[in-house]
């Protein structure tokens, strides 16, 4: 990360000034030069009762007996304002995509647009033909139907109104590897969608099943989108009323495309059922889904949609910019789409390396990113960009750091903040966060016995700052230690605050 803006000046004085003062505050954050010491300050009657509230929040019974380590610290200078085992490194679930998010933005800068780019053996001729057509992906993880079809349009508008050859795939931006090896056995849940250097839909798509009009009867199945990719399998009925609801749907790889498989009973007069679901082959459903808005736009694919690079001298026809990285980095941050982030990791690989983008050689050079900004700690260790793995171990003094850190970036700074969910309002937090609306903005964590949740509150006076909070290891359910930690939360969001003492 190349940018000296304020935080690294924090942090070297941050690592200067306890020693300076014989103080034991911990290195990274601490008091700003000028500014009272932790040491000297007085706390208010309000800053005691806003300590002995993040206290409460923390003794909750949601968090008896979990591993937890939290800090705050004041937005505007860095100062910890109150801290519990700070340093110590717990897995971080989708909290890690803060970093993930910070050194995208930080190498390639917030109008980076990964290109698509569609060639082919010569132009159209006269009557808009064309042998193939060559899809080059360029890494762009957040294309969907309609930029598909946006894709379609302009094709048109170039002249093109029939391939008579195949579609020809380029994946090769990215490695074959579509799962993260440390992610053990993956489902058929979006969250799980594979990552690949073209896709279409975060590598997903959408199943909504509908009860028949009498019991016995088959169950109405549609898939958005309906490409040849998706064939239906369906062998759900319509139960009687007071049926019991035991849909399963699943996806399995074909003799040519995927099969959705859509079993179990759907009670007559229910409410139709919607689910999301991940593709095997991301890149020939991409080259579905093109194909079905080609169709769209009148034109005519006469061969086969298959992998393969294009040639050397293959005239390009059109380039798709795609989005603003700034506008990436907000629909995964907003929504923690794992696919998106992982795809980030292959992209910083590519940058660095000539080869294929790989998660080996990108999380290294996203590690190096973070050491040079000084957003490295002890104990750190990073093995995916989404946080999917649990071998991942973040500290929450890391989390603060990297949170100041692009807080101070003028170059990409408004773009991550406005990229964070917000309490009660968006995205992950839309439905929580009930005790502070509006005055937090965070990114959340949840797997298996973890949660987690990093980013920024603001007092009633108008003073923001910066949280972190990581748990692990809870007994209760997910949804009481979701809402112990946007307690937690709400309670930073609260009265004036003093410099730990």
């Amino acid at each position: 990360m190349r940018e000296p803006g304020g935080s690294v000046l924090r942090l070297l004085i941050g690592a200067l000034v306890p020693t300076l003062l014989g103080l034991t505050a911990v290195a990274g954050l601490a008091p700003a030069a000028g500014s009272t010491s932790a040491a000297d300050s007085t706390p208010t009657t309000g800053s005691v009762r806003w300590e002995q509230g993040l206290e409460r929040a923390l003794s909750v019974r949601a968090l008896r007996g979990a591993r937890v380590a939290a800090i705050v610290v004041r937005e505007n200078d860095g100062e910890v304002l109150f801290a519990r085992d700070p340093d110590r490194a717990l897995v971080p679930a989708s909290n890690l995509k803060i970093l993930t998010a910070i050194a995208a933005l930080d190498a390639f800068g917030p109008s980076h647009r990964f290109v698509t780019r569609f060639a082919s053996e010569a132009p159209p001729d006269a009557a808009g033909r064309l042998q193939s057509l060559f899809v080059q992906g360029g890494g762009d993880p957040v294309l969907n139907s309609e930029d598909w079809w946006q894709i379609a349009s302009q094709l048109r508008e170039a002249g093109v109104r029939e391939i008579q050859g195949d579609l020809v795939l380029d994946a090769s931006a990215f490695d074959g590897q579509r799962w993260h090896p440390k992610w053990g056995r993956t489902s058929s849940r979006a969250y799980h969608a594979p990552v690949a250097g073209l896709t279409a839909n975060y590598g997903a798509f959408k199943v909504v099943v509908r009860p028949g009009e009498h019991p016995g009867d088959a169950v109405p199945v549609a898939i958005d989108p309906p490409v040849d990719h998706l064939r239906v399998s369906n062998r759900a009925r319509t139960g009687e009323a007071n049926a019991r609801r035991s849909l399963v749907i699943d996806r399995v790889a074909g003799a040519v495309g995927e099969h959705v498989l859509v079993e179990g009973v759907l009670p007559a007069g229910a409410a139709p059922v919607a689910v999301h679901r991940s593709v095997l082959d991301p890149v020939a459903y991409a080259g579905s889904l093109l194909r079905w808005q080609l169709a769209s736009q009148g034109i005519l694919v006469g061969g086969r949609v298959r992998v393969g690079p294009a040639p050397a001298n293959a005239r390009e026809i059109l380039a798709f910019p795609g989005r603003a990285l700034s506008e990436i980095v907000r629909l995964f941050l907003k929504y923690s789409n794992n696919q998106v982030a992982e795809a980030l990791v292959k992209a910083q690989s590519r940058r660095v390396d000539s080869r294929p983008g790989n998660w080996p050689t990108g999380l290294l050079a996203q590690r190096r990113q973070l050491e040079e900004a000084g957003l490295w700690a002890p104990g750190a260790r990073i093995v995916d960009g989404s946080g999917l793995g649990y071998g991942n171990r973040l500290t929450p003094r890391m989390l603060a750091e990297a949170l100041v850190y692009a807080s101070d970036s003028f170059r990409f700074g408004p773009e991550f903040r406005a990229a964070l969910p917000i309490a009660g309002r968006d995205g992950t937090l839309e439905e929580r966060g009930e005790e502070a609306p509006g005055q937090v903005r965070a990114k959340t964590g949840l797997l298996t016995r973890v949660v987690a949740l990093s980013g920024f509150a603001r007092s009633p006076t108008g003073e923001e700052r910066i949280f972190s909070i990581l748990v692990n290891g809870y007994r209760g359910s997910d949804e009481a230690a979701m809402d112990a930690v946007d307690g937690f939360a709400a309670a930073v969001a609260g009265e004036p605050a003093a410099p730990l003492r």
